[in-house]
């Protein structure tokens, strides 16, 4: 089947992800550090600090959420409780991330934001329960079946 495969490519993607934004942010952060001009009267030491934290703990956000499907992967068993509620804000995130990257960046940043997207969802979707039996009829109450 098709769930296998998904839940490995989100979890590659999003470990990508996890790093590329830390890394980027971390970048950020350099940056604003060595400019010798403000922002707003804003200290550039605590919006270097903010950008390198930030891109820190997004980062890690982005390595939980492909940690759960890895564990989806190799487990084969759908996410449950918190595994599934980071997933599903991962969605959230990605389509929130794809409507501002479609405006700043441009439209291959937001087909990437898409993609990812529905990977998550897919994934999501895939593992979804199996279905129940349906329910055998059952007899009225005065034992026979009457037609």
């Amino acid at each position: 089947m098709v769930r296998r495969p998904v839940a490995w490519i989100v979890a590659v993607v999003l470990f990508a992800e996890a790093l590329g934004i830390a890394g980027l942010n971390w970048f950020l952060g350099v940056v604003v550090d060595r400019q010798d001009m403000s922002l707003a009267g804003l200290d550039p030491d605590v919006m270097a600090t903010s950008s390198k934290i930030g891109g820190v703990v997004f980062g890690l956000y982005f390595a939980l959420c492909g940690l759960v499907a890895l564990l989806v992967a190799l487990r084969d068993r759908p996410a449950a409780g918190l595994g599934r509620v980071l997933l599903i804000s991962a969605a959230v995130v990605h389509g929130l991330l794809g409507a501002f990257v479609w405006g700043l960046v441009g439209w291959p940043a937001f087909l990437f934001m898409v993609l990812v997207l529905g990977l998550i969802v897919l994934l999501l979707m895939t593992y979804d329960g199996r279905g129940a039996k349906p329910a055998e009829p059952t007899l009225p109450e005065g034992g026979a079946a009457t037609a």
